[in-house]
C-alpha cells in the first residue's frame, strides 16, 4: 500500500504494537513462560516479580490482550510466547471445569479456584474463540461456564458465590452458604457478566445468559454494592468501594442493559457512572478505592471507566463520548510506558531466581506496559498517604490498558443502520473512511471516504461550539463549503451531520481550539492542568519519578509523517 503524509498524532494501533513488546517481555523464560506479575521500576536495578495472580488471571489477560493487539496493529512477533500463554492457560483447568492457581516453590499459597481469576479466564476464552473459532477454546469455555453455574449458590431471585476461593470438592465453608456471606458481589459476580454476555452472544450458550440474569439481579436488587444515590458502598465488606471492581461491574451491567433493551438498568448504571466521574479527574485518574488505596490509580479502573462510558454513549447518553475521549488522550496514553531512559536496568542475570524475581533488561522488556499504580502527575505513585509506594507495573493493567486501546480504536468509527459515526477524533483507518486528526495542534480533521456512505456524522468537541465550525468537501476537483452555524446540521447534541458521502470524497472540518486551565482534585490533592482542546499539555505540581504531561509538545501546525492508517478486514467488536 502506498504511504502518504498523515498527522503525527495519537494513533492507537501503533500503541497496541508497543503493548505487544511488554506482553511478550513479561514471560519468565526460565519458569515455563509463566508471566511476571509486577515491576518495581524505582529500584536500582529495576526488577520483575511473580505473585499469586500469575495463573488464570495473568494468562487470561495476556491471551486476551495479545489477540486484541495483533488485530489492531498487525504485529506478528511473539507467536511462540502467545502459544505458551494459551497452552499454560488450558493446563490450569481441573476436571471440574474451573481454573486453579498453581503452587510456587518460593511462596506458600495453596491451589484454589479464585473467583477474580475466573473472570479473566472466560474473557480470554471468549476473545480466543471470537478471533479463531478454535474448538479447543470453545470446549474449555463451555465446560467453564457450566462450572460457574454449577457452583453458584442459587436463591429464588439471585445467584452468588459464598467465598473468593473454591477448592476441589466444594466451598471452604458450608456455614458461609447458610449465612449468605457472599463476599464482595461486584468483584466475584458482577464483573463476570461482561465476558459471559459476550460468550452467549457468540455461541448462544444459555448457561452464560442465565448467569448474567441472576448476577445482574444480585447486584441491582440485593447486594448493596451501590448506594441509592449511585455512590459506591465504602464498607470494609465491600472492599472499601474498590473502583476497579465497581466500574467493571457498571461496564457489565451497561452491556447487559443494552443487550436486553432494559432502560431501567441503563439508567441505574448512568446514575452511578455520573457519581463515579466526580471522584476522578477530568483527564482520567481514578481513585483505587475510597479508603486505604484511595491514592493508587489502576489502569484497570480507567479502562472500565472508558468501556462503561462508551456503552452509555451508544445508549443515548452522547455526552460521554467527550468524557471518554479525554480519558483516552490523556491518562490512558500517558500511562503507557514508552520512554525508558529513567529506568535503571542491568543485563546481569546472576541474582535472578526463576519463579521469583528477575533483574534482567527490565526497561527493554517492559516498554509498552501500563502503569500499575500511578499518581495524577507521575507514573510512579510514591505519596505519603495510603500504602505509600507500591507496584509500578502490574500485568493486569497491561492487559486492561491494551483492551482500553482496543475500545477506543474499535469505537472511533462505527456504523449502524446506514449511519457512519465518527465518535472520537483520533487517527483511524476503516473500511468506510480514514480519520486524520490534527488535534491537539490544530482544530482540524480530514476524512477520506473509501466507499459511499448513506449518512455520515462527526462528533465535534463541546468546547468548539458550533458558530465557527466550518467544513470543505472535495470531490472530482470540485469543492463545496459549509458552516456549523446552520442549526439543521446538528444531531445528538454535538454531532455534525454531513449527510451522504461519496467514495473518493475528502472532507476537511475545522473549528477553534480551546486553550484553558482547570483545577483538578484527586482525593484531596489539587492540580492545575493546562488544556489544549481535549489534551492536557501541562500539570502543576509536576511529578518527580516519571512525570506525566511534561513532555507533550504542541505546534501551530500539526507535524506530519509518512505512513498509513491500518484497515482491518472482518473487525470484531468487544
Amino acid at each position: 500500500m502506498q504511504k502518504r503524509l498523515i498527522p503525527d498524532t495519537l494513533t492507537l494501533e501503533e500503541r497496541a504494537g508497543h503493548a505487544m513488546n511488554a506482553i511478550v517481555g513479561m514471560a519468565d523464560r526460565d519458569y515455563g513462560d509463566i508471566p511476571f506479575f509486577a515491576a518495581n521500576l524505582m529500584n536500582d536495578p529495576a526488577n520483575l516479580t511473580h505473585g499469586d495472580w500469575d495463573y488464570g488471571s495473568s494468562h487470561g489477560r495476556m491471551v486476551d490482550a495479545m489477540i486484541l493487539a495483533r488485530h489492531m496493529s498487525g504485529e506478528t512477533f511473539g507467536t511462540d510466547i502467545e502459544e505458551k500463554y494459551r497452552s499454560n492457560l488450558l493446563s490450569f483447568f481441573k476436571e471440574d471445569g474451573l481454573s486453579y492457581r498453581q503452587t510456587n516453590p518460593h511462596h506458600n499459597w495453596e491451589p484454589n479456584a479464585n473467583f477474580i481469576d475466573q473472570r479473566a479466564v472466560i474473557l480470554s476464552l471468549t476473545t480466543w474463540f471470537m478471533a479463531t473459532g478454535d474448538p479447543k477454546a470453545k470446549e474449555a469455555a463451555d465446560k467453564h461456564v457450566a462450572a460457574l453455574k454449577r457452583v453458584a449458590v442459587k436463591e429464588k431471585d439471585v445467584w452468588y458465590y459464598p467465598a473468593s476461593e473454591y477448592k476441589e470438592g466444594g466451598w471452604p465453608s458450608s456455614n458461609a452458604i447458610l449465612l449468605r456471606l457472599a463476599p464482595d458481589p461486584a468483584a466475584f459476580c458482577g464483573r463476570l457478566v461482561m465476558p459471559l454476555l459476550k460468550y452467549h452472544q457468540l455461541t448462544g450458550n444459555e448457561d452464560a445468559l442465565e448467569l448474567c440474569e441472576f448476577f445482574s439481579a444480585l447486584i441491582v436488587q440485593r447486594s448493596g454494592v451501590f448506594n441509592a444515590d449511585g455512590s459506591f458502598n465504602d464498607a470494609l465488606a465491600y472492599r472499601s468501594g474498590h473502583f476497579h471492581t465497581r466500574l467493571g461491574t457498571l461496564d457489565a451491567l451497561a452491556r447487559f442493559g443494552a443487550f436486553k433493551g432494559d432502560a431501567a438498568l441503563i439508567a441505574f448504571v448512568e446514575k452511578s457512572y455520573a457519581w463515579a466521574i466526580t471522584q476522578c479527574t477530568t483527564f482520567g485518574w481514578t481513585p483505587g478505592d475510597m479508603k486505604e488505596q484511595a491514592y493508587e490509580h489502576e489502569t484497570c479502573s480507567l479502562v472500565d471507566l472508558i468501556a462503561t462510558g462508551i456503552t452509555l454513549a451508544q445508549s443515548g447518553y452522547t455526552k460521554y463520548w467527550s468524557v471518554v475521549e479525554k480519558y483516552i488522550r490523556n491518562h490512558l496514553a500517558e500511562s503507557q510506558l514508552l520512554e525508558m531512559d529513567w529506568v535503571k536496568e542491568t543485563s546481569d542475570r546472576s541474582k535472578d531466581v526463576p519463579g521469583l524475581i528477575t533483574y534482567h533488561n527490565i526497561g527493554q522488556r517492559t516498554r509498552g506496559a501500563f502503569a500499575g499504580y500511578s499518581a495524577p502527575n507521575d507514573f510512579c505513585c510514591n505519596v505519603n498517604h495510603g500504602r505509600g509506594h507500591t507496584n509500578d507495573l502490574q500485568i493486569c493493567c497491561l492487559g486492561s490498558g491494551t483492551r482500553g486501546l482496543y475500545m477506543g480504536w474499535s469505537n472511533t468509527v462505527t456504523e449502524k443502520k446506514g449511519t457512519v459515526s465518527v465518535n472520537f477524533l483520533l487517527n483511524r483507518g476503516s473500511a468506510w473512511l480514514d480519520v486524520e486528526s490534527c488535534l491537539p495542534h490544530e482544530g482540524k480533521i480530514v476524512l477520506r471516504i473509501h466507499k459511499d456512505i448513506h449518512r455520515l456524522q462527526v462528533r465535534i468537541p463541546e468546547w468548539a461550539g458550533y458558530a465557527k465550525v466550518k467544513f470543505a468537501r472535495e470531490l472530482n476537483g470540485e469543492t463545496t463549503n459549509g458552516k456549523g452555524s446552520d442549526p439543521s446540521t446538528w444531531v445528538g447534541e454535538h454531532f455534525l451531520l454531513l449527510g451522504g458521502a461519496k467514495a473518493g470524497e475528502v472532507i476537511t472540518i475545522e473549528f477553534p481550539l480551546s486553550l484553558r486551565k482547570t483545577i483538578e482534585t484527586a482525593v484531596g490533592q489539587t492540580f492545575e492542568t493546562e488544556w489544549r482542546g481535549d489534551d492536557v499539555v501541562g500539570i502543576s505540581p509536576a511529578g518527580t519519578e516519571h512525570p506525566f504531561y511534561s513532555g507533550r509538545k504542541v505546534y501551530d501546525k500539526a507535524p506530519m509523517r509518512e505512513g498509513e492508517l491500518r484497515k482491518v478486514e472482518n473487525e470484531f467488536v468487544w
